[in-house]
């Protein structure tokens, strides 16, 4: 899968013009064209701003196939992802939400907080 011609593609099927782009994301135009002439990688960043400006689900930027692809499923034991049952689920949304209204700061700390609780956890199993 060529990212560069599949945003072209995506593009030029909405009917839109690289200017239409820069305009819905702030990239500059030349850098939309860089990008398309695959003379750029984009960062993932880059391609949540492209996604949402063309009004694509992001995965459709990487897969080109007319159904949706079917969701992996990544437990090893082969039972779902806590994540994808119902409370598990509510909560990771909840979650979600808290974190995209903290600062860069804060998560920092948190994460370094995370981190600490897990080396004391995996202390105490031994």
């Amino acid at each position: 899968m060529d990212i560069a011609e599949r945003l072209r593609q995506l593009r030029e099927a909405k009917k839109l013009s690289q200017g239409d782009i820069e305009r819905r994301t702030g990239l500059l135009r030349c850098y939309i064209s860089r990008v398309e002439n695959a003379h750029t990688v984009p960062s993932i960043e880059t391609l949540e701003k492209i996604s949402r400006a063309l009004k694509v689900p992001m995965y459709q930027l990487f897969y080109d196939g007319q159904e949706l692809p079917e969701v992996p499923l990544f437990s090893d034991n082969g039972k779902e992802d806590w994540a994808t049952q119902r409370k598990g689920h509510i909560l990771f949304m909840k979650l979600r939400s808290a974190l995209s209204r903290t600062s860069a700061r804060e998560r920092s700390l948190l994460l370094q907080l995370a981190t600490k609780m897990a080396c004391a956890n995996r202390k105490t199993r031994r």
